[in-house]
């Protein structure tokens, strides 16, 4: 018998994949089961396929659905979705104002936002209780600028 999986093989995988994506949500587990469902369906179609020609197919339809959600689908919810920055707490803050918590000292220092403290980075020096601004994200680092004085 030349069967590597049965078609009842893959779709059991591509249960197992589509479990795995639940447990531990990713969106990369789904279009690897996608892909292992579409081998079900092959298989089912060509029984005969030797196994050989299904791991190389299945490498296939796993890279294509993959790229399909990269290119297309990815693109096409980030454009309905409300509130891009929902999940990217750091970028959120760009353009609030928020207090140095410890000193700056060679361009860096701590900013108090909220209850916590997040790292600091400016291009000069500062005192602790000064208001700054938030500019822009480096890694996990704010990079932050001194707020002018109301007139």
């Amino acid at each position: 018998m030349n069967e590597f999986l049965g078609h009842y093989g893959w779709w059991l995988l591509a249960l197992a994949l589509v479990g795995v994506e639940m447990i531990a949500p990713g969106y990369f587990m789904l279009w690897i089961g996608i892909a292992a469902a579409a081998m079900g369906v092959v298989t089912w179609l060509a029984p005969a396929l030797p196994a050989l020609a299904q791991a190389v197919l299945f490498a296939l339809f796993g890279v294509a659905s993959c790229l399909v959600y990269w290119w297309f689908i990815r693109p096409l919810a980030e454009q309905r979705d409300d509130q891009p920055l929902l999940n990217r707490r750091g970028e959120r803050m760009i353009g609030r104002h928020v207090i140095v918590s410890e000193a700056f000292i060679n361009g860096r220092g701590k900013v108090k936002v909220g209850d916590g403290e997040w790292l600091g980075e400016g291009s000069e020096d500062v005192a602790a209780g000064t208001k700054v601004e938030v500019v822009a994200l480096r890694g996990t680092t704010l990079v932050v600028r001194a707020v002018d004085a109301p007139h």
